[in-house]
């Protein structure tokens, strides 16, 4: 078989995996980045090199790195990945919708969801005017109820108001945030009783403080401090001087200091965070509404959702 027919079979999802996982330097943090599983990452790439009778990665106890082949084979990928997003959005875009949108954002969303798809949505919609406001969960709720919100993107596992509907878009796994050479790090399973033996740095924006106590049951963190600043967090664990459990979208392997964070997944079951789209129940979609939503369904595979 030669190279081009090879490329031609990989699939756009397989290209996209290969390059993600050169870009994180490890395949579990490749699929907190693409929000699928690390089996499905795995898969694609083992499929990727069998398919290419080569090796891509180099594997080792802390990661990856490309070999030869993958040197040679990841401008290629990300060259065709360019050319596919560039075709789609030419032959997907909508200059005849008009209208305009106002979308109530929580902070966390805002932060780490929103900009990825702004361009893609300008691009998409030329003619739409999307207004994205950034508001805390109760105002985006009480704004969408009197009509002043078209739509939310929040964590939709927040919600309270019941005349509220919501899809949720992704599922983004909490783990253990931790230093490198920390105690917990060097356990065969973390449970929670572990953790209530450490300092714990809480977050308290986007309400993450009550959703720690909902899955802390009868056990209680012992909280150093809280802040509304997941730089904070982020800097304080790697510093060692505390732990904290957090979702993959807002996880960064490094601190503003450039010390590492590592991650555990917990032994005890812990909730996702949830991001998707709210609106009030009476509402009727527009079609620039309709056009929004059926936008962030095809970015996300249900099937894949789940890290």
């Amino acid at each position: 078989m030669t190279t081009s027919s090879v490329m031609s079979s990989l699939s756009f999802r397989q290209l996209q995996y290969v390059v993600a996982v050169a870009d994180a330097g490890q395949i579990s943090a490749a699929a907190r980045e693409l929000y699928v599983s690390q089996s499905a990452v795995t898969m694609a790439v083992q499929e990727v090199e069998r398919q290419l009778r080569a090796e891509l990665f180099v594997r080792g106890p802390r990661g990856v790195v490309l070999s030869p082949a993958g040197r040679a084979f990841l401008p290629k990928a990300r060259r065709i990945l360019q050319l596919m997003d560039d075709a789609t959005l030419v032959a997907t875009s909508d200059t005849d919708l008009r209208g305009n949108i106002q979308v109530g954002v929580t902070y966390t969303v805002m932060a780490y969801f929103v900009p990825h798809h702004l361009q893609r949505l300008r691009a998409m919609f030329p003619q739409v005017e999307i207004s994205w406001l950034e508001l805390d969960r109760p105002e985006v709720e009480d704004l969408l109820h009197s009509g002043h919100l078209d739509l939310g993107l929040v964590l939709t596992s927040n919600i309270r108001r019941r005349e509220l509907d919501h899809e949720t878009l992704v599922h983004s796994r909490r783990r253990l945030w931790h230093a490198p050479g920390h105690a917990l790090g060097d356990l065969p399973e973390v449970r929670l009783t572990d953790v209530a033996e450490h300092p714990y740095v809480q977050l308290t924006v986007d309400e993450a403080d009550y959703t720690t106590r909902s899955y802390w049951g009868g056990l209680s963190p012992r909280v150093l401090l809280e802040t509304s600043s997941i730089e904070a967090v982020r800097s304080i664990v790697a510093n060692g001087d505390g732990v904290a459990i957090l979702s993959d979208m807002v996880y960064r392997p490094w601190s503003l200091e450039g010390k590492k964070v590592d991650t555990v997944v917990l032994r005890d079951p812990v909730p996702d965070m949830r991001i998707g789209l709210a609106w009030h129940r009476a509402v009727s979609f527009t079609p620039a509404m309709t056009a929004l939503r059926e936008y962030f369904r095809g970015q996300f595979d249900t099937a894949d959702q789940r890290p």
